[in-house]
């Protein structure tokens, strides 16, 4: 099988916080990896380390079969990045920004202009063209941010949380973008908190923690892993929710949460639902909703690390990765 992407007990410290703790990882060619992981879990350093942004303090990375520290101006002509915020120049409009870019890669000027009209047309923003990207919405924003990592017609692409920040529509519109990619056969490593992204965009996820790889697989597998399925009762009387959670628990465990103004409970066991129903009818608690379905990806990642996914991305280690981040000419 043919790798685009691999590490080896990558390792990376700033000062006190140790980010990544020898972390491995494959992404085959033409798949997408999602790379999920609580605040600070070095996310984002693994991203900058591949990207030839920084320098890992251990193990070995190879992005395209080439060393990312030893032949990193290789690296660089193979991958294309979108980071968590759009990078585009808000002043300029999009076919500007995208044909500056081309220039810096060192096309021709009608070579560049060619390439910004195909993807402003790929990307459906022919219309805002000669607009100042300032006056873009956030999805078009982030569009044009996408497109401009492509200019260069990347083998891999990194996205760093893409889709932080914008609101549902857009979202789905930065996914169909993707979706278009991922079916071109483009490599792709995805940081997301979105957990729906992961499950909706990836092909296998790898989920890291302080700065470790604690599981791994894909979406099916690690829902599989941590409880296949879970069972949600939601009272009808919002006011018998405590008396409910006591009954739910006594019998599937305390794992049993109340989430909102239901319960849900991981099912080990078939004869769960019946039970549950019979307890609850014994004690004269009406039911609004009785569910039975597989586990999201959500609670699989809350199973894992203790805590449900944030979208706010983790100052300290953002502002430590910024004070070591080393400068980088494009060869």
């Amino acid at each position: 099988m043919s790798y685009a992407i691999r590490a080896e007990a990558l390792a990376k410290q700033f000062k006190e916080t140790r980010a990544l703790a020898g972390v491995d990882l494959e992404v085959p060619t033409g798949t997408v990896l999602g790379l999920l992981g609580p605040n600070g879990a070095g996310k984002t350093t693994a991203v900058r380390i591949f990207a030839t942004l920084l320098r890992p303090d251990g193990g070995h990375a190879e992005v395209g079969g080439y060393d990312v520290v030893r032949e990193a101006g290789m690296v660089r002509s193979l991958i294309g990045l979108t980071g968590q915020y759009a990078a585009v120049d808000e002043n300029m409009t999009g076919t500007e920004n995208l044909l500056m870019i081309g220039r810096l890669l060192g096309m021709s000027r009608a070579e560049a202009r060619a390439r910004a009209a195909d993807l402003l047309d790929r990307f459906h923003l022919s219309d805002a063209a000669g607009r100042a990207a300032k006056t873009y919405s956030g999805g078009m924003r982030r569009r044009l941010d996408l497109a401009a990592s492509l200019v260069g017609r990347p083998r891999v692409l990194f996205l760093d949380e893409p889709t932080t920040g914008l609101d549902p529509h857009s979202r789905s519109e930065v996914w169909d973008m993707l979706r278009v990619l991922v079916a071109e056969g483009m490599t792709t490593l995805l940081t997301t908190q979105y957990l729906d992204e992961a499950d909706r965009l990836a092909d296998s996820i790898v989920v890291i923690d302080k700065g470790t790889v604690i599981a791994g697989g894909t979406p099916d597998e690690l829902k599989s892993q941590v409880g296949g399925q879970v069972l949600y009762v939601r009272p009808a009387d919002p006011a018998d929710l405590g008396a409910a959670h006591l009954l739910v628990t006594a019998e599937a465990g305390p794992q049993a949460a109340v989430e909102g103004d239901g319960i849900l409970a991981p099912v080990n066991d078939p004869a769960l639902m019946p039970s549950v129903v019979r307890r609850l009818d014994q004690a004269g608690i009406s039911v609004g909703e009785l569910s039975l379905r597989r586990s999201s990806l959500d609670e699989v990642f809350m199973a894992l690390t203790g805590h449900r996914a944030e979208p706010e991305a983790d100052a300290e280690e953002s502002a430590e990765e910024d004070r070591y981040s080393e400068a980088v000419t494009p060869s």
